[in-house]
């Protein structure tokens, strides 16, 4: 049934999406789960019956899709859900996987698919108790920036886990991936980047460790 989502169905689901203050939206099918228990002890959680391939709305404009340990296992399966969710530009998506002993091998796998082919950032976390510490963190930050107009819109543990994942590609260190951050603003702007708005940045050799890791197969 999943891999016949419907795209048009999916994008109008995601502009529809209201999520009240203080809030999280969740699929149904994470009711009753660790998860859904440890998250409600901190936010207000509220079920919908569809919402396409995204699992959790923190706010109405971040979907979150929680990929579980067979999931990464069997990512072959999940590209293609993700893949229409990217189509989708409404939402910006956030993916946390949950990387274990047994799944943790199949994890570079799903990072690097999400973060250089789609653009979009990757949380491991280990647990779903873990899981829904970063979600909880995820609404209080819209929170606090949906109730001040005048502040531009920021999420937090979002910005720490695009850095954590820019440090990942070779040669580069804290410094240098916060300002490929601060200088090109996102992960699908680093990837399409030219050599030389690269090296501007963080200089020829750091240039051409980034280019090498996006161009390795």
């Amino acid at each position: 049934m999943d891999n016949d989502l419907d795209l048009s169905s999916l994008v109008e689901k995601t502009r529809n999406i209201n999520v009240p203050i203080g809030h999280i939206i969740a699929s149904q099918k994470w009711r009753n789960s660790e998860l859904h228990y440890s998250l409600q002890s901190n936010v207000q959680v509220l079920f919908e019956d569809d919402l396409g391939v995204v699992d959790f709305f923190p706010s109405s404009r971040l979907g979150v899709v929680y990929l579980t340990e067979p999931d990464l296992v069997a990512f072959s399966g999940q590209k293609k859900k993700l893949a229409k969710l990217r189509k989708a530009d409404r939402v910006q998506a956030v993916v946390l996987a949950e990387k274990t002993p047994t799944s943790g091998q199949y994890y570079p796998e799903v990072q690097k698919f999400c973060l250089m082919d789609l653009g979009f950032s990757v949380i491991p976390v280990p647990t779903q108790k873990e899981a829904a510490s970063i979600l909880s963190q995820m609404v209080v930050s819209e929170s606090h920036t949906n109730t001040n107009p005048f502040l531009r819109r920021k999420i937090y543990p979002l910005d720490e886990a695009l850095l954590a994942t820019v440090k990942c590609i070779p040669g580069l260190g804290g410094v240098k991936a916060r300002a490929l951050l601060e200088g090109l603003g996102s992960i699908e702007n680093i990837c399409s980047a030219s050599d030389q708005e690269l090296s501007v940045i963080i200089g020829k050799a750091g240039a051409e460790n980034v280019k090498k890791f996006l161009n390795k197969s």
